[in-house]
């Protein structure tokens, strides 16, 4: 634990610009405790606010334009390749997604916030044509503000922490251990949240290829969009209708319990598609199915996709 002070000492901006930049970058190495012992340093006299927070900020728009950039190259595709490497659950598409659309490019101020949402703000931001020059500035601004708490905490409760990581020093290599005791049951925690969260989902799938000779067939079934509303001028399969989770408890089906029903969405594990569809089979709904890789693995599989009449269609 000494090393490990000794080193934030001589390094401390070399630490934090990695700390950071990782973190944001979607590794589980959280940056804030990293941040919040730099605070003693500035009451030390060792660093200054501005020199500390400068290099957490830059640190940040740097890995958070390499998701800006993706987004931009590779559209909502990149999200959900962020999830499924993410510790947290993978609602985090549909909730970035919705906290985005509502407040727009000012919502990259309290992003870095919660955790998970960082990174997949940047992706969206650059997916939804958000200009270059504003995502850096509300991003920066909420870089300056996430670490810049932090680093102020640290500052105000310096005393405390200095007796704390006084504690750990003399407890040696016990106090070292203790730290990444710590480190390892977050990490352990985000994972075992994840795979509940999965598990919660688990239900019979229908493949694409199933749901495509129904098609061919004539034996369609009822097929619901879950996508949120911004989602649907990309295109959806043939005969859709369109529900929200937040609109499926008003939705009536003129079906039998027992007709099948397929549901999509464009997220990691079909979340969205498997939350309404537990809600319909809670109504009675008996099978219902949600589509296996959803919007985007029955487009790349090159089945027809319906579009709105400006855009034509695809076959």
């Amino acid at each position: 634990m000494s090393t490990l002070l000794e080193l934030l000492q001589q390094y401390g901006l070399l630490i934090i610009f990695a700390n950071v930049l990782l973190e944001q970058l979607g590794l589980p190495l959280p940056a804030y405790p990293t941040l919040l012992l730099s605070g003693v340093l500035i009451a030390n006299g060792q660093y200054s606010l501005g020199t500390l927070l400068a290099v957490a900020v830059i640190a940040a728009l740097i890995a958070d334009s390499i998701w800006y950039m993706a987004g931009r190259k590779y559209g909502k595709k990149v999200m959900g390749k962020l999830c499924k490497i993410s510790l947290s659950p993978d609602t985090c598409v549909r909730q970035t997604e919705s906290l985005y659309l509502k407040f727009g490019p000012p919502a990259l101020l309290v992003c870095k916030f919660i955790p998970g949402f960082a990174s997949i703000s940047s992706a969206l931001a650059g997916s939804s044509g958000t200009r270059y020059l504003v995502f850096v500035i509300m991003d920066g601004l909420g870089a300056a503000l996430w670490a810049g708490t932090a680093l102020w905490l640290g500052n105000l409760f310096s005393s405390a922490i200095d007796e704390l990581m006084s504690t750990l020093v003399q407890m040696g290599k016990w106090g070292t251990l203790l730290v990444l005791a710590l480190l390892a049951a977050f990490i352990a925690y985000k994972w075992w949240d994840r795979q509940r969260f999965i598990k919660s989902l688990r239900m019979a799938r229908i493949s694409i290829e199933e749901l495509n000779e129904m098609l061919d067939k004539g034996a369609a079934p009822v097929i619901l969009d879950t996508r949120a509303p911004h989602l649907i001028d990309d295109g959806w399969i043939p005969g859709a209708q369109f529900i929200t989770l937040e609109d499926v408890d008003n939705l009536v089906l003129d079906i039998d319990a027992d007709a099948p029903v397929v549901l999509y969405c464009s997220c990691p594990n079909e979340v969205t598609a498997a939350k309404v569809a537990k809600k319909l089979i809670n109504r009675g709904y008996r099978n219902i199915r949600p589509l296996t890789g959803g919007i985007d693995a029955w487009r790349d599989a090159g089945y027809i996709i319906s579009l709105p009449p400006a855009k034509g269609v695809n076959v």
